[in-house]
């Protein structure tokens, strides 16, 4: 029985210039570049067994068997890299998660970076860095930033070829830290994907997009130079732009709940107080608190007295995809 088998690790990312909306849905070519950090302390464990005894693709997620439509996700991502093999084969892949999924916290970033990258080892691929980023942005756009280390751009391209993540600067740069305030551990109701394709339908996504340059040369010189005064202040504008065009699109997106609210007021009474500190909100209710490494440790205590924060995960900047 032939078989190949590899197990990989990859991070979700937090943004900070989002990508929302797509140019091309079918190949998650993204409107606009993106900056974001990887997270060190969140991970997705996954390993792929390419068997030659199997009729069809079988995935455990957190030890327990996949829902229909995340097995199908998977299994149309594994047709890419089975194009790519000599022999077709169905494959057993195993997947494990340290945090929440489908809550907002890029599950599906670190899953399909992490897949992407024990699919393609197992299948004997030997992809470089910008090509495993490109293979893993068909799964899931976001996942293309978790396969650089580090502080990551997302070159947006106009077609496969030149649409890919990078390094630009590394974990180690800036002892930024990411404080995931939990505030709803629930499958949110409208995942990322049907949410990029209603982007369109808002008025203010193309001067989102438009803007998109400005403010993401502002981002990259705020990290590069480590202001956090100029950082904070761009990081909450884009996440508030983001959250604008989903709640004016039709149908309309409404990720925030009343524990969203109290937070993001939270962060900019402290920040007004004089505590370096701001929010951005992906695509759910749970609020990313950024501060430095030497605020950290106060800026969790504050966010643990909110009864409202269920849990709160401390990251610091993380690596990027590594095979195990």
């Amino acid at each position: 029985m032939s078989k190949s088998i590899a197990t990989a690790v990859a991070h979700p990312n937090i943004a900070f210039i989002k990508y929302w909306g797509n140019r091309d849905d079918a190949l998650r070519i993204p409107m606009n570049a993106s900056l974001s950090m990887n997270l060190a302390a969140l991970s997705t464990t996954t390993s792929v067994e390419f068997r030659c005894d199997l009729q069809q693709d079988d995935l455990l997620i957190d030890g327990q068997s996949a829902a229909p439509a995340a097995l199908q996700r998977v299994s149309a991502f594994l047709d890419i890299v089975r194009e790519q093999m000599p022999e077709k084969q169905h494959a057993i892949i195993i997947s494990r998660n340290n945090f929440p999924m489908g809550a907002g916290i890029a599950s599906s970033a670190s899953a399909f970076a992490a897949l992407a990258a024990a699919a393609s080892h197992a299948a004997g691929l030997d992809l470089d860095e910008a090509a495993l980023s490109r293979l893993a942005r068909r799964g899931s756009g976001s996942a293309c930033r978790s396969i650089p280390a580090g502080f990551v751009e997302w070159l947006p391209g106009r077609e496969d070829e030149s649409s890919y993540a990078v390094s630009f600067a590394p974990a180690g740069h800036w002892n930024l830290v990411d404080l995931i305030a939990v505030v709803n551990r629930t499958h949110k109701e409208v995942g990322s994907t049907a949410g990029h394709a209603l982007a369109a339908t808002s008025p203010l996504q193309s001067a989102r997009v438009s803007d998109c340059p400005r403010r993401l040369a502002l981002c990259r010189q705020a990290i590069l130079e480590k202001d956090f005064v100029a950082f904070a202040a761009i990081v909450e504008l884009d996440s508030d732009m983001m959250h604008a065009v989903m709640q004016t699109s039709t149908p309309p997106l409404l990720y925030w709940e009343a524990a969203t609210l109290e937070l993001m007021q939270k962060v900019r009474s402290w920040r007004s107080q004089g505590l370096p500190v701001c929010y951005t909100i992906d695509a759910g209710p749970n609020v990313h608190v950024l501060c430095q490494q030497q605020d950290a440790t106060q800026v969790e205590e504050l966010l643990e007295q909110i009864t409202a924060a269920q849990a709160v995960y401390r990251s610091d900047t993380g690596s990027g995809v590594q095979l195990v």
